[in-house]
């Protein structure tokens, strides 16, 4: 996401503007890093970022979920945070036998359409326990009140910092609402995942 001189001179005179507009629009982006020093799971990785966000609101995106859909998801969770003034995490309907995959809501009701106010949030159930087929996705929206929740959240499963488990913590002294995603998600954390998305990620390409 740097500068490259000696890319951008060789894509300047070769003529391929295209590609050289395309390398220096990644150019001019203010990107920050903080490192987890122990997969101590997403929770932890979550906190670490607690000195840089202060007293905000913040987007959790997951590298291993991509998302379309006309209006983006993170868009789609600022309109309902506009609208709430809460946290507010995207879920999906997953086969029931996935649902030991995620973490699932136990949904109270439906505010809006496709909006829920949650009663519970429960990481990794077993298909047998689990109280929906709505399962969180990879794109969160969370006030900084999160952070007091995952300090105080003892390791849950895999003996990691779960920041579902800090949700639910969370949910019990505001809100936390669940928005249903309708669009298409592509789960790129599994071989055949990867090899999906690529395949048809190219065949949509204008080149194919």
């Amino acid at each position: 996401f740097d500068s490259n001189p000696e890319l951008e001179n060789n894509l300047k005179e070769k003529g391929k503007d295209e590609l050289l507009k395309l390398v220096e629009e990644t150019t001019d982006i203010n990107l920050y890093f903080i490192r987890q020093s122990h997969p101590r799971g997403l929770g932890d990785a979550v906190l670490t970022a607690k000195s840089f966000i202060g007293d905000e609101p913040f987007v959790v995106m997951l590298g291993d979920d991509l998302m379309a859909d006309e209006t983006p998801l993170t868009k789609q969770l600022i309109d309902r945070y506009n609208t709430t003034g809460e946290s507010t995490l995207a879920v999906m309907k997953v086969p029931h036998e996935q649902v030991s995959e995620y973490g699932v809501i136990a949904p109270e009701k439906e505010v809006e359409d496709g909006l829920h106010q949650v009663n519970s949030f429960v990481e990794k159930p077993k298909p047998e326990d689990a109280p929906s087929d709505l399962a969180i996705i990879g794109r969160y929206l969370l006030t900084p009140e999160i952070f007091e929740a995952l300090e105080n959240t003892a390791p849950g499963k895999g003996n990691e910092i779960q920041l579902t488990d800090a949700i639910d913590s969370l949910n019990k002294r505001q809100h936390v609402y669940a928005h249903e995603f309708k669009g298409k998600r592509y789960d790129i954390g599994s071989k055949i995942g990867f090899l999906t998305t690529n395949i048809e990620y190219g065949l949509n390409h204008p080149q194919t």
